[in-house]
Formats: C-alpha cells, structure tokens, sequence
C-alpha cells in the first residue's frame, strides 16, 4: 500500500509566505522550507521543479495578498493617490517583509511595479483617471510626482526614518498633491 502524502502544496506555500513575511524572502531555502513545514526537502521537489517555480508561486500569492490588504483598506479621502499613498505605506509598515520582497526586490519574476500596482482591480488606471476627473491636466505626471512621494515614504518607514501618523501622513499627500497640482496646470 502506498504511503499517504500529508504534505500538500499549499502547506508549502503557507510555510514559505510566513517565512517571507516573519524571515525575508532570502531565507527560503528547500532545507529552512522543509523544517518550517515539518518534512523532508523531497516533497518540496516532488511538488516543484525546484525552488524558482515555488518562488513564483510565492510571489503571486504575496501580490494577492496584497491586492487583499488594499481592497480592504479604508477609503478616507477623495483626492487622488491620497488612499493609495495611505494603504502603501500602511502595508509596509505593517509587512516589512513582504513590502521588501514586491516593491524593493529586483527580481519581481516579470512584473514591473506598475503591474503590481494596478493589480487584478486597475487600481493604477482608476487613480490617474481619478486624477483627470478632479482637472489634472496631465494626470500621468502627476501619477510619477506622487510616487516617488509615496514610495520614498514607504521605504523610509522600512528604516524607522518615517514617524509621521495616518492623519499627518494624509495631510502630506494631499497637500502635495495639490503642489503638484498647480506646477503641473502652470
């Protein structure tokens, strides 16, 4: 009689998104992934090719998750970018790991920035519309201006450079925003 598999691919998975997120994606090795979950390095590679094909697998799963984490973020805020801003840095305030291994990584296994962004939802292409909506004339300058700002800020809270609260950092983007707003109308 055969022996039963009790390591499934999603249990492999799960371990490797928690060592993402508590470790950092560069310790996900077939040895650290087997004994985070509790098996031999040969399920690992009865399921997968070898450990690419399972950081692909992980890197999707951490784009979903934080598809998820923005889709559930609130929406306190009209002006364009502003809740963008919020939820990105909030994420990597809240996921510093995970934030690394999306937005900091070079190897983001195909996937610009922009892709991960705009997600499954177009979340990319409704800001910039949303920008054009409330008058901005040039509405995919004004999505750079913000992200250098948004992403700058987000990489600070890495490095406990960014001490700013939700509602100072709220009244940071609009204000820039608006900034940018009257050079680009200029």
């Amino acid at each position: 009689m055969a022996r039963k598999e009790t390591i499934t691919k999603m249990d492999l998975l799960n371990a490797a998104f928690e060592m993402a997120s508590e470790e950092g994606v560069e310790r996900i090795t077939a040895r650290n992934l087997a004994a985070k979950a509790g098996c031999s390095t040969q399920p690992i590679f009865r399921i997968y090719k070898n450990m690419e094909e399972l950081g692909e697998e992980l890197f999707a799963q951490v784009v979903a998750y934080f598809e998820a984490y923005y889709a559930k973020f609130p929406r306190k805020n009209d002006t364009p970018f502003v809740n963008l801003g919020l939820a990105y840095i909030r994420f990597a305030q809240d996921n510093p790991k995970l934030f690394q291994l999306l937005f900091v990584s070079e190897n983001r296994h195909g996937k610009t920035l922009y892709d991960i962004l705009n997600g499954t939802d177009g979340v990319m292409v409704k800001e910039i519309n949303n920008a054009k909506f409330y008058g901005c004339t040039n509405p995919s300058a004004m999505f750079m201006k913000m992200w250098i700002f948004i992403h700058g800020a987000a990489c600070m809270s890495l490095t406990g450079d960014y001490d700013l609260n939700e509602e100072e950092t709220g009244t940071l983007l609009e204000e820039s925003y608006h900034s940018f707003l009257a050079t680009l109308s200029s």
